[in-house]
């Protein structure tokens, strides 16, 4: 399976702005799914719904518990079938993080981080996060040395960190 971040339209087969029902039905399809604030409709509570395959899961933020606003795509764990997520040809989380990070500067865009756990690619809505829940192999600065997870929004969503 390859699952394809497509910023800022979404991931493979969860375009941004799709319905909510949809998501719940083509989630369904990867395992498992919870519903998390279903019947609550404001910014701070948004409605989730987690895809829980036995290999990775993915957690599909909706927008007034209506529309597909983002999708936060979880490091592949081992198994049977072989499960990659790139961006354009990038291998997500395959590639060491630094050099993940490298690699998406060189293609011309501009990357920050508030932390050597947390960075953002602005005008792409992309972010990442190596915060792992579990013992993972590290870089030489002591973090995680892959991205534990990958967050695709809509346009400007991180744009705002540009103003700091």
């Amino acid at each position: 399976m390859e699952i394809q971040l497509d910023p800022p339209n979404g991931i493979t087969g969860f375009p941004l702005g799709m319905p909510a029902e949809a998501v719940k039905a083509a989630a369904g399809v990867l395992g498992e799914i919870k519903v998390k604030d279903e019947d609550t409709h404001d910014d701070y509570h948004p409605m989730q719904v987690l895809a829980l395959h036995p290999q990775f899961e993915i957690n599909f933020v909706m927008e007034g518990a209506k529309t597909l606003e983002s999708a936060e795509v979880w490091i592949p764990r081992p198994g049977s079938e072989e499960i990659t997520v790139k961006f354009r040809e990038l291998d997500v989380f395959r590639t060491p993080a630094l050099q993940l990070i490298q690699q998406i500067e060189e293609l011309g865009f501009t990357t920050l981080h508030d932390s050597p756990s947390y960075w953002f690619v602005p005008r792409l809505s992309l972010g990442f996060t190596r915060t792992a829940g579990h013992d993972v192999p590290l870089d030489t600065d002591g973090e995680p040395l892959y991205f534990q997870a990958v967050l695709v929004g809509p346009t400007d969503y991180y744009d705002y960190k540009l103003e700091k």
